[in-house]
């Protein structure tokens, strides 16, 4: 039997120690061509998958590694036994200009599909803390045991938000109603890391709908945040499901329980009533 745990732990702490020396320099910022999910390779990007492949070579385990700048790499005599999806940086913009909050997200599937996932690492590149799951087994921060807040009112929540899109109007439209009753927004750049403060209780909730985000981002963190105890759906309330393709880009919530999950529903609701009103 594969321990995968230890061996995404491996490839992290490899991945880290790659790309920390290049954070905030000029080299970090050179471009590699567009990589599969679509947008520029960055030269920090590639150290980190680079690494990635390295030590997962160094294993001698069977896998098709999905990866955002790569897209699809296959190792071993089988590689359709396991799958190994992963933003090799996540945050790059941050790691590029040297802002503090950036993550390795690496995940196991032993089926090509997100909700499939199994076994899930998000690590912390300045910090060493590290997040990890696998399925039934619960969700842990540095080995210790995590869950979600209990905070069901959007005015006593932090709520992440990200906006970063050129149709910014459009999303704030969809979210007036939220927006409107929470006090405490935030966002700071690395999706993943910012799903996994849902799950151990660090800020309340977080939203993006502008279908942008590619499922590669978030294939650990959700896993993570299901494990501790909270929730992730599609912005409709239903079920997140989506193919392990670095193209393929989603939308959703993300909540640290049922209340503020139903409450940010309704307000989107709200939203859409107001909007078709006007």
């Amino acid at each position: 039997m594969i321990d995968w745990l230890s061996i995404l732990k491996l490839c992290a702490e490899n991945m880290k120690n790659k790309v920390r020396p290049l954070l905030g320099s000029a080299e970090a910022g050179m471009g590699h061509g567009r990589g599969a999910g679509g947008d520029i390779t960055k030269q920090i990007d590639k150290v980190a998958e680079d690494a990635l492949f390295q030590t997962l070579a160094r294993t001698d385990v069977s896998c098709t590694v999905i990866s955002e700048e790569s897209g699809t790499k296959e190792f071993g005599p089988h590689p359709s036994q396991f799958y190994v999806v992963t933003d090799p940086v996540d945050g790059t913009t941050n790691a590029v200009r040297g802002l503090p909050f950036i993550d390795i997200s690496i995940a196991v599937s032993k089926e090509p599909f997100l909700e499939a996932v199994e076994i899930a690492l998000v690590a912390d590149v300045l910090r060493d803390i590290t997040y990890t799951a696998e399925s039934g087994k619960g969700a842990f921060r540095n080995g210790r045991g995590v869950k979600p807040s209990g905070i069901a009112e959007l005015g006593e929540a932090i709520i992440g938000v990200d906006f970063n899109n050129l149709r910014a109007r459009l999303i704030v439209d969809r979210l007036l109603a939220v927006l409107e009753k929470t006090r405490h927004l935030r966002h700071f750049g690395a999706n993943a890391l910012e799903i996994c403060y849902v799950a151990d209780g660090t800020s309340d909730a977080f939203i993006d709908i502008r279908g942008k985000l590619r499922v590669t981002d978030i294939a650990a963190a959700q896993l993570i945040l299901k494990e501790a105890g909270g929730i992730i759906t599609a912005p409709t309330g239903k079920q997140l499901i989506a193919r392990l393709d670095p193209t393929r880009r989603v939308s959703f919530i993300a909540a640290a329980n049922k209340s503020i999950h139903e409450e940010i529903l309704r307000q989107i609701k709200l939203s859409k009533k107001r909007n078709q009103e006007r």
